[in-house]
């Protein structure tokens, strides 16, 4: 027999951004339980909405199972001492498992007797533990942010109104911070009512015909479709974005899409300016035309029914306009700023107070991209726009308008140097140094953005390793791994030439040159290797097998395009040749005994055997070209030269006796191995590759 558990908790309005986690963890929590008391069950699923977070659990056992174990213990020859008594080590196990040593049996596992013990309990009914259950899972809820009301210890993320809690058609005796749970929850706070949930199957539609659709996915359903039937309607694009949709989702009970209008004259103001204002003060989505220009309008969706929506129009038409009016003076306020006054008012904006203000950032950043542009041999014009990008790069960061919106860095940067005079290419790239902003973000299309972004990240990351500001589990307040993995892929879009090394030297020489080091130059290179090689290797993992991504890593990564090309050579080999894994195995030949090698110059005159000659030849008559194809980064054309070894080396090991008990021919044709082993190695670490 078995039936419905229902378990509500009723609160004050939660942060929007707090709901799925909490709903999904009740539900992980509630599922846990079950599954610890052995007890069965059907279906766990899970509801929220901004004033509840609800698990309904289909089919629960009215009784927990019967267990019956056998758990194994230590082997005969631990468990019973010289004198055939039990040793300590058996009495700790019978203790350990509420047993007594009478109860022991010995079975045999593997040719090994080992202790056991069985263990038996039968289950108790679910309805006299279900309380205690549930009283334990919602005081280990944890979430950003909790709080404490009223005169009680205990803390959640909002304070609690009601519980529901049924089991079937019983009310499950609880109480939480002073709050009896019952089986009456509460409709929508102004069209709704409250009301009382017979039993947990009728949830769902007694809530519904309080005005609150619970169902997370049918409310997001209604709220999708309803925004793209005003589309329809209107011949609009209504601008969707995935978090804004998710923040609107769970700020509603009962959705009702509308649109409003503003004037048009605001249109004068930046597209970006318009839509952050709407999404980031009101939660408005943007309307846009086909071709994506922003059109006078808005939609938002509204908490309630139908009703008056031309007032709730009128209402947000009202607030928008006060909203769009403020953007439209910070904006004609921030045109009056001259630039040089801006780059002025940098140096009393602390950046890090061991790495000194903005203003100190922005001559580092300018020296590392001067550098950078020196390194990668960039023509004097684009250099000098690099130096001017580099230099005004952060200018805008004392705007109004990014005072106001900091998502829009870069964005008003681009806009005011373009109506300060500044060429083109220079304010664009104000713009692009930003970028990649966030994971799947664009990088800089311009070889400018590129190289100051790369200056202005590395500077950061160099900066805060350099004082052991250094990234632990999940701690990243200066967002140093998002940093890290934009700098690998400006590298890997461009194929840019240049090292990791070299970019690391450059920050690090700017550092020591303005400020010195807190830390040895050796002990900060060592970090950053190893922190972006984690970068490295989750970027190559996106797309090629554990094993590949570990031979080539092995190999070095400080050429972050040369691993990615290896890489995708090595995984095509390994997926599409079939005699490949011959090849490999020869490889592994050679490494093991080059390990073994003292020398590494190959005498000729000492090579007797035709076999030996033979492989000496097909390798000095690849090893310059190879080293040639790996310089130019054309790892597949630089594979297959190795692969070409394979035939001669087969026949090396068939023919020649390696281990002679010639001492000179012995180190000889171990030198020969080396000398091939390191030209391997240089491509990957070949013996990683695990074969099915």
């Amino acid at each position: 027999m078995s039936k419905d558990l229902l378990f509500e908790i009723g609160l004050e309005e939660m942060p929007a951004r707090f709901i799925r986690a909490a709903m999904e963890q009740l539900s992980e929590r509630m599922s846990k339980w079950l599954d610890d008391s052995v007890i069965t069950h059907g279906v766990v699923e899970s509801y929220a909405s901004p004033r509840r977070l609800a698990v309904l659990v289909k089919d629960v056992a009215e009784k927990q199972e019967d267990v019956h174990e056998e758990v194994k213990g230590p082997s005969r020859k631990i468990a019973l001492d010289e004198n055939g008594e039990w040793s300590k080590a058996a009495l700790g196990f019978a203790r350990s498992q509420g047993a007594t040593p009478d109860q022991f049996t010995f079975k045999d596992l593997g040719g090994t007797e080992y202790v056991y013990v069985s263990k038996s309990s039968t289950g108790v009914e679910t309805a006299s533990i279900v309380a205690e259950g549930l009283m334990g899972i919602i005081h280990a809820m944890n979430f950003p942010k909790n709080m404490r009301w009223g005169n009680h210890d205990f803390k959640f993320v909002r304070p609690i109104r009601w519980i529901v809690a049924l089991y079937g058609q019983q009310v499950i005796d609880l109480e939480i911070a002073g709050v009896k749970s019952g089986n009456m929850t509460r409709g929508h706070r102004f069209l709704g009512q409250d009301t009382v949930i017979s039993e947990p199957a009728n949830y769902v539609e007694a809530l519904r015909a309080q005005h609150v659709i619970v169902d997370v996915n049918e409310r997001q359903k209604l709220i999708e479709e309803q925004i793209a039937a005003l589309a329809s309607e209107k011949g609009w694009n209504i601008a969707v974005k995935d978090d804004l949709l998710e923040e609107v989702l769970f700020l509603v009970e009962t959705p009702t899409a509308l649109y409003g209008k503003f004037e048009e004259s605001f249109l004068n103001i930046p597209k970006e300016v318009l839509i952050t204002s709407m999404r980031e003060h009101q939660r408005y989505f943007p309307v846009l035309n086909n071709e994506g220009g922003l059109l006078p309008y808005f939609v938002t969706v509204r908490n309630g029914n139908a009703e008056n929506l031309d007032i709730i129009s009128r209402g947000n038409e009202k607030v928008l306009r006060a909203r769009l009016s403020d953007a439209k003076f910070f904006y004609e306020e921030d045109q009056k700023l001259q630039i040089k006054d801006a780059l002025s008012k940098l140096e009393s904006i602390v950046f890090h107070e061991e790495l000194g203000t903005v203003g100190d950032k922005v001559r580092r950043i300018r020296r590392n991209a001067e550098k950078l542009s020196h390194l990668l041999n960039v023509e004097s014009g684009a250099a000098e726009m690099i130096s001017r990008t580099a230099e005004i790069c952060k200018f805008d960061l004392v705007t109004q308008m990014v005072g106001e919106f900091p998502e829009l860095q870069g964005v008003m940067g681009e806009d005011y140097a373009r109506k300060a005079g500044e060429p083109e290419a220079v304010a664009r790239a104000v713009f692009e140094h930003y970028q990649p902003r966030f994971s799947g973000d664009q990088v800089p299309a311009s070889e400018i953005g590129s190289i100051v972004s790369i200056a202005d990240k590395i500077d950061t990351i160099t900066g805060c390793f350099s004082i052991g500001i250094i990234p632990t589990g999940s701690q990243d307040p200066y967002g140093l791994r998002r940093q890290a993995a934009g700098i690998v892929q400006i590298i890997l879009e461009h194929k840019l030439s240049v090292s990791l090394n070299d970019i690391f030297k450059i920050s690090l020489e700017t550092h020591a040159s303005f400020r010195g080091l807190k830390r040895t130059e050796e002990e900060i290179m060592r970090d950053l290797l190893e922190f972006f090689g984690l970068r490295v290797k989750k970027t190559l993992s996106d797309s090629l097998r554990y094993d590949v991504v570990d031979a080539v890593i092995a190999a070095g990564y400080d050429d972050v395009v040369s691993v990615v090309q290896r890489g995708a050579a090595l995984m095509d080999a390994v997926t599409n040749q079939a005699d490949f894994k011959v090849t490999v195995e020869s490889f592994g030949r050679v490494s093991n005994l080059a390990a073994k090698a003292s020398a590494m110059k190959v005498r000729f005159d000492l090579l007797s055997d035709p076999a030996e000659q033979q492989l000496y030849d097909a390798w000095r008559s690849i090893t310059e070209d190879y080293r040639s194809k790996l310089a130019e980064r054309h790892e597949a054309e630089a594979l297959n030269l190795l692969g070409g070894l394979q035939a001669a080396i087969t026949n090396f090991f068939e023919k020649v006796m390696v281990m002679a008990d010639d001492e000179e021919i012995r180190t000889n044709r171990l030198a020969l191995l080396a000398a091939i082993d390191e030209d391997l190695k240089v491509f990957a670490d070949f013996g990683k590759l695990v074969w099915a």
